[in-house]
């Protein structure tokens, strides 16, 4: 068995989608692979997928061989995108120009800063860079 090599999807919970998929396609440029009304927005980003669900829709229980089982979370989650070094000044440009807030600025010692952000349903979203984890350092 071969073990895990990276996390090659993940969620967050949206209270308006129709909020959710501009701010997220146009504002964070992900391209949108797939959309169920008042189910889901699937963004691709980089080799990796966003899934953005609302969460009433995804805890009902459906049947059937290719639906996942019910799931759902309450109040803001989290993500972090990964973004190189020398872009991070050009990333507050860019959300601050959407009128996004950058609602904080760490910086994690000489590994590198992240910028916090949230989006129209006030999930917590972060740009920095891998190297905050000791990662590609």
């Amino acid at each position: 068995m071969s073990s895990l090599s990276h996390v090659l999807e993940t969620c967050l919970y949206v209270s308006d989608l129709n909020k959710a998929e501009p701010f997220y396609r146009e504002t964070l440029g992900l391209p949108l692979v797939s959309k169920l009304e008042d189910h889901h927005l699937f963004f691709r980003c980089g080799n990796q997928m966003l899934l953005l669900f609302d969460p009433e829709a995804t805890a009902i229980v459906q049947k059937g061989p290719d639906i996942a089982p019910p799931h759902g979370a309450s109040g803001p989650g989290h993500v972090a995108f990964s973004v190189p070094e020398e872009d991070l000044e050009t990333w507050r440009s860019h959300l601050t120009s959407h009128d996004v807030a950058i609602e904080k600025e760490i910086k994690w010692g000489d590994r590198g800063r992240s910028l916090y952000f949230r989006d129209p349903s006030g999930n917590s979203l972060e740009v920095t860079t891998p190297a905050i984890w000791g990662i590609g350092a």
